[in-house]
């Protein structure tokens, strides 16, 4: 019995191993605007380099909710990035698309659409010139880690 047990037991430790790799050597798209590779899986490492909406990339291995990616079009830029950031469901860029930006296609994946915007739109007095400043807004990484150190907030070691 105890035999059957392990025999379990080692079981469900392999078959969590080749589920913890199964993205490894598959291809993924970017799906944010902008996403930075990080050189380690933390939010404050520092950047090896970026990549934009729909880059296509190749998982070198999986580390929790982190993937190593390396792009397919610069074999030279790799590194970590949030396995949010990614999919392996094909997306199309803003180069290979004439009548949508990365941005409409990066809200139309959140199901952001004319129709929904046109609705937002005849609701009220919304101010989307204010909307599209704050989107002009960048914070730098290490202000953003100075905020979360100040404000000793979950993250900042």
């Amino acid at each position: 019995m105890k035999q059957l047990i392990s025999m379990g037991i080692l079981l469900l430790c392999l078959s969590g191993g080749l589920a913890a790799q199964a993205l490894a050597g598959k291809t993924v798209y970017v799906t944010v605007k902008t996403a930075q590779l990080k050189e380690s899986t933390g939010f404050f490492a520092r950047s090896r380099g970026s990549l934009q909406y729909g880059d296509v990339c190749t998982v070198l291995q999986e580390r929790g909710r982190w993937v190593e990616i390396r792009s397919n079009t610069n074999r030279n830029l790799h590194g970590w990035i949030a396995a949010a950031n990614v999919s392996t469901r094909r997306v199309v860029s803003s180069s290979t698309s004439a009548s949508a930006s990365a941005d409409e296609l990066a809200l139309a994946g959140k199901g952001f659409s004319e129709e929904v915007e046109r609705s937002y739109r005849t609701e009220g007095d919304l101010n989307y010139d204010a909307i599209d400043r704050m989107e002009q807004s960048v914070v730098s990484t290490n202000d953003l880690r100075n905020f979360v150190v100040e404000g000793h907030l979950a993250g900042a070691d």
